[in-house]
């Protein structure tokens, strides 16, 4: 059977590298998307009969309904990304990050296959040198985590859904974001040689864009086994703190000078180590490491420039 799957911003930094991912699995794909970043990621798509593009504003909710049924997999990663984002127009976050969301997790069928792409930032500041595990207490600190924990327990509650809680994600991508720790921080080494360094002690867990891309086809394979679950997704080897990801990215930039300074707050308060063995322990494994995507993020910055490469 090919399975036509449902990717709300599918031309978003994730879903520039999923959607020529599922494509390439045998899937019909249609994206829908705002393109509110005038971005231009799945021209490469174009040329594939299985892949369908449809410019529209997730709150439009009659729209989205309509298409809704057509689907047997929704996966809805149309959302403003990340704090800095977030706190631009609070009003419009929470239409999109939550009203859009939930109109989705109402519409949506017993029948149909859902993979959601929540943060495990909601894990907040966690216990000194305790992991994190899948039933650990939430306690998001941006508005953006907490939006994300409150819309994975609707689709939860509703049943059928998978819910992915990424680690901070890195790798280049065809809709590029540099607002991103590592690709943020492999920027700022390779062109401006230095890195202003806060809270140096806070550690997260990091994983490679096309790792998430591989665990939500997995999930999609393994959908019966997996359904009304959730599952940490990030690099087993990779709780980090700041200053040793910036140690990390020196060995690769040996002029990289890092300075230590109080002047400024993680929004999200992300300070946690996170275990990942329920995801692994069903087969799946993360296939790029962090010293691979260093290497690959330093080729790229060659081709980067800043301006509209974050979600601000």
């Amino acid at each position: 059977m090919n399975e036509k799957v449902f990717v709300t911003g599918g031309a978003g930094y994730i879903g520039a590298i999923l959607v020529p991912a599922l494509l390439k699995e045998g899937f019909s794909v249609t994206v829908f998307d705002s393109l509110r970043y005038k971005q231009q990621s799945l021209l490469d798509c174009c040329n594939n009969t299985n892949f369908e593009f449809i410019k529209g504003d997730i709150c439009d909710f009659q729209m989205i309904n309509r298409l809704l049924p057509n689907f047997d997999i929704v996966i809805p990663l149309a959302a403003i990304v990340g704090a800095p984002a977030c706190s631009v127009n609070p009003t419009n976050t929470k239409h999109v990050n939550e009203d859009a969301q939930m109109n989705i997790v109402e519409n949506v069928s017993s029948e149909q296959k859902v993979l959601f792409p929540n943060t495990n930032s909601g894990y907040g500041i966690g216990k000194q040198d305790d992991y994190c595990t899948e039933e650990s207490p939430l306690n998001p600190i941006s508005e953006y985590g907490k939006a994300k924990v409150k819309i994975e327990k609707a689709f939860l509650n509703k049943g059928g859904a998978i819910s992915f809680r990424l680690a901070t994600v890195f790798g280049m991508s065809p809709r590029m974001r540099l607002d991103l720790l590592v690709n943020d921080f492999v920027y700022r080494a390779v062109n401006d040689k230095v890195i202003v360094l806060f809270e140096e002690h806070f550690r997260r867990n990091y994983v490679h864009i096309r790792d998430v891309a591989s665990a939500f086809i997995f999930g999609i394979q393994h959908y019966d086994k997996m359904r009304d679950g959730i599952y940490n997704l990030g690099l087993p080897d990779a709780n980090l703190t700041k200053r040793q990801l910036c140690e990390k990215i020196k060995e690769y930039v040996g002029t990289l000078y890092i300075h230590s300074a109080e002047i400024g707050e993680d929004p999200d308060k992300r300070d946690y180590l996170v275990s990942n063995k329920k995801i692994e322990a069903l087969g799946w494994r993360p296939e790029h490491s962090i010293d691979g995507g260093i290497r690959e993020l330093i080729k790229g910055c060659s081709l980067l420039r800043w301006n509209n490469l974050s979600n601000d």
